[in-house]
């Protein structure tokens, strides 16, 4: 019998942020699609992230950002996880989100960027897809 393992992704909110809707709505979303989700809350810091990532064993990170000015936050993420040896860490991230912001955001280290009001089926899907291409769901 095949045993089938599910996906655990981190949900987590960097920066100073206040509001955390879109967080809250794509990590209870992931968990009807059935996913693992562990969230964070506001106000993280990228070692609180990565450290949150590493002791929770997660095989994503989703990011709920508020615009370019994070890319910052994004490159910070993606600098600690290589640097403690993680290279295939998927990061990926949302929120409200103009359409010039993503290339900023996608050449600071995430993979994929989901705007506020992409369906979570999207993201579910995105997720899927990722991790079937490495063999490991």
């Amino acid at each position: 019998m095949e045993r089938k393992l599910k996906m655990r992704v981190l949900i987590a909110k960097p920066g100073l942020g206040g509001h955390d809707r879109h967080a809250k709505k794509m990590a209870q979303g992931l968990k009807d699609q059935g996913f693992e989700v562990v969230f964070t809350g506001l106000r993280q810091t990228p070692r609180q992230i990565v450290d949150a990532a590493v002791g929770q064993e997660v095989d994503a990170v989703g990011l709920s950002l508020l615009g370019e000015d994070q890319a910052d936050l994004v490159a910070q993420i993606d600098a600690l996880l290589k640097s403690q040896g993680i290279m295939d860490m998927v990061l990926f991230g949302g929120g409200s989100l103009r359409e010039e912001d993503i290339p900023a955001l996608m050449g600071a280290g995430l993979e994929a960027v989901f705007p506020d009001g992409a369906p979570i089926a999207d993201v579910a899907d995105y997720l899927r897809r990722r991790f079937a291409l490495t063999g490991t769901y």
